[in-house]
């Protein structure tokens, strides 16, 4: 099983690249979200792959990053969703939207992905919705133009969650224990501060 490959970039395509490592000429498939993070060819790069083997073919699916690979096993664990509909997920949504779309129960969102109607949006949502942890949740939902402020206090929730919080209590304990302004603190001061009220 191929984990992953490093190697020098022969080609690329937005759907497709060639990877030569050890001498070998790899064609791996790919989502856009991981094309755009490609170096120029000539250049050496790093993808995790997933390594699919079936009766009578050999395919290898290229990730810029674990999490998009880890969506796209997630997605493959869906009912009625093969390798060529996990890769329109993750090129038509990015890793983040995908997560968003998901923990929101986001259809209309998801049936815009090209292949993917209602019934099959909805399925996604059911079936992966427990599987994506409270942090990812938390961490793909951010407001996109959220203050310095807000983003702080985001951190500070994800790593209360880290620390086994459960992210409506992290966010419930936070407030509770760090009041007025947080300008002059920082996310360390806020998860320290919280756990000082949480002992209170």
């Amino acid at each position: 099983m191929i984990r992953f490959l490093e190697g020098v970039l022969e080609e690329k395509q937005p759907t497709r690249l060639v990877l030569q490592a050890g001498g070998v000429g790899y064609e791996v498939f790919i989502p856009l979200s991981s094309y755009d993070s490609l170096p120029p060819e000539g250049n050496t790069c790093r993808l995790q792959i997933f390594d699919c083997v079936r009766e009578d073919t050999h395919d290898l699916f290229g990730f810029s990053t674990q999490l998009e690979r880890r969506l796209f096993v997630l997605l493959l664990g869906v009912r009625g969703i093969g390798p060529k509909m996990a890769l329109n997920a993750l090129s038509g949504l990015s890793p983040r939207d995908l997560m968003a779309a998901v923990a929101g129960g986001d259809v209309k969102r998801l049936s815009s992905i090209s292949g993917i109607g209602k019934k099959k949006a909805e399925l996604i949502i059911v079936e992966l919705r427990d599987r994506i942890s409270e942090g990812e949740a938390l961490a793909a939902t951010g407001i996109r133009d959220a203050g310095p402020e807000d983003i702080k206090r985001r951190d500070a929730i994800l790593a209360l969650i880290s620390l086994g919080y459960k992210q409506i209590d992290a966010a419930r304990l936070l407030q509770r224990s760090v009041t007025g302004p947080t300008d002059t603190l920082t996310v360390e001061d806020l998860v320290r501060q919280a756990l000082t009220g949480a002992r209170d």
